[in-house]
């Protein structure tokens, strides 16, 4: 175990630190920012479609009572609106609006931005191979949970 705990430790540094570089990016972003909790809640939506409350608590693994404060937010902000469910269940689904898609997008071109200043020396096999690397770290951690996040298929987007 301890040996695990040592060869795991220089990875658990440097996730850590790509969390906060993350973290003071977004504070030093000017004009419209979203919410960390906005922009995964859209990006969800954006990738899946209109979905209940019930199952972004499943997705995110959060109680219900988290999801109805933050989806209160993107409901108050414009972000969201609510819609019956094409399937005719009484559950109401919540629907990305067009000024969720700007602002989505708009969050989501600054970040390719401040990847793109980051990355500017890198060469390009070298940032396919780490999001490739970072992909599969990602599906381990969504079998290992039993949960996972819809992506384009493969090809479509970000190659």
């Amino acid at each position: 175990m301890a040996e695990a705990q040592e060869r795991y430790a220089g990875l658990q540094r440097e996730l850590l630190l790509l969390s906060r570089y993350e973290m003071a990016a977004r504070r030093r972003e000017h004009g419209e920012t979203l919410e960390r909790s906005a922009h995964l809640l859209l990006t969800r939506l954006a990738a899946q479609g209109p979905m209940t409350i019930a199952e972004l608590a499943q997705a995110f693994a959060l109680d219900t009572s988290t999801i109805n404060r933050q989806t209160a937010a993107l409901l108050r902000d414009g972000l969201a609106r609510r819609v019956p469910d094409p399937d005719g269940g009484l559950a109401r689904r919540l629907q990305m609006t067009e000024e969720g898609a700007r602002r989505l997008a708009d969050r989501e071109r600054r970040s390719r931005e401040g990847l793109g200043r980051v990355l500017a020396g890198w060469e390009p096999a070298d940032v396919h191979a780490l999001e490739d690397l970072l992909t599969r770290f990602n599906r381990s951690i969504e079998a290992h949970s039993g949960r996972s996040w819809p992506r384009p298929a493969a090809g479509a987007a970000g190659r």
